[in-house]
């Protein structure tokens, strides 16, 4: 196959994608619409593939070209096919590759929020969240649970970095997700808070949090809402106060032992698996 390439040095220009190149410059905010993002691990790359995403090029160690990437390779037609020595591929990346392969790929056009929310019940909100083992997480178990769509505050780890789509076994390409934060109206930002913006697309908010007015998550007036938006603050300091007091219900789970919390990878599987209706019981 003329597209197989084999790499011979790690500062050949045509790898810079795969060696060089920061997340931030990789996700190219000015021009987003040029991204591209890496994905890690043959079954990662499959489920990006099923999910429609455009890939760009591949990087492997020689011997998956037969062995666990070929039905991959096939699958890529004309898209560059870079391959050498394990050895060698972690000298260009820094790391090791987990399953010896990676493809570079376009980033997906976001949804508008209107879009993503017109025939969902169920969303969650991540806000603030900035590790990427837990964003990955979180997007696991939101496509496990029956979680419709998530929405994602510019202040959060990005869902296509590398790590975060590894973790997640893929699941950043089948539960559909946009960023949110500002609202513009005719053409001019605006200060409405992102709870507000729900509300008037019928969805009733609950914040995650501990405070005097919390509920405990089993209340049976959450599941009775048709419409709820789950929203998940940062791993340190929680949500923020303007969301708190913003948010329709702010809920907590019960627990024992005088434990005050959990991760926040670990609380929303929690509440997606009370609340997402759409669970396999």
């Amino acid at each position: 196959m003329s597209n197989i390439i084999s790499v011979k040095s790690i500062d050949d220009p045509r790898l810079q994608v795969f060696a060089s190149l920061t997340e931030a410059q990789l996700r190219n905010r000015l021009h987003e619409e040029e991204g591209v993002f890496i994905a890690e691990s043959p079954k990662v790359i499959r489920v990006a593939l099923q999910a429609g995403v455009q890939p760009i090029a591949l990087l492997t160690e020689s011997r998956h070209i037969t062995g666990d990437a070929a039905d991959i390779v096939a699958q890529l037609g004309e898209c560059p096919i870079y391959t050498g020595e394990r050895e060698l591929l972690a000298k260009l990346t820094g790391y090791t590759l987990t399953r010896g392969v990676l493809c570079a790929m376009r980033r997906p056009r976001p949804l508008s929020l209107e879009t993503l929310c017109e025939k969902a019940t169920r969303i969650a909100v991540i806000d603030g969240v900035v590790d990427t083992t837990n964003i990955g997480a979180i997007f696991r178990s939101a496509a496990a649970l029956g979680v419709d769509a998530i929405l994602i505050t510019t202040n959060s780890c990005d869902p296509l970095n590398r790590r975060a789509v590894r973790v997640s076994m893929g699941t950043v390409f089948l539960v559909p997700w946009t960023w949110i934060d500002t609202f513009t109206k005719n053409g001019q930002n605006t200060d409405l808070h992102y709870t507000t913006k729900l509300r008037q697309l019928g969805f009733k908010t609950i914040a995650m949090a501990l405070v005097d007015r919390s509920v405990n998550l089993d209340d049976p007036r959450l599941k009775a809402e048709p419409k709820l938006a789950i929203i998940m603050g940062t791993e340190g300091d929680g949500l923020p106060h303007s969301t708190i007091a913003e948010a329709d219900y702010v809920v907590k789970i019960p627990m024992a032992h005088q434990v005050d919390s959990l991760n926040v990878a670990a609380a929303s599987a929690v509440a997606f698996w009370e609340l997402c209706t759409k669970c396999v019981r």
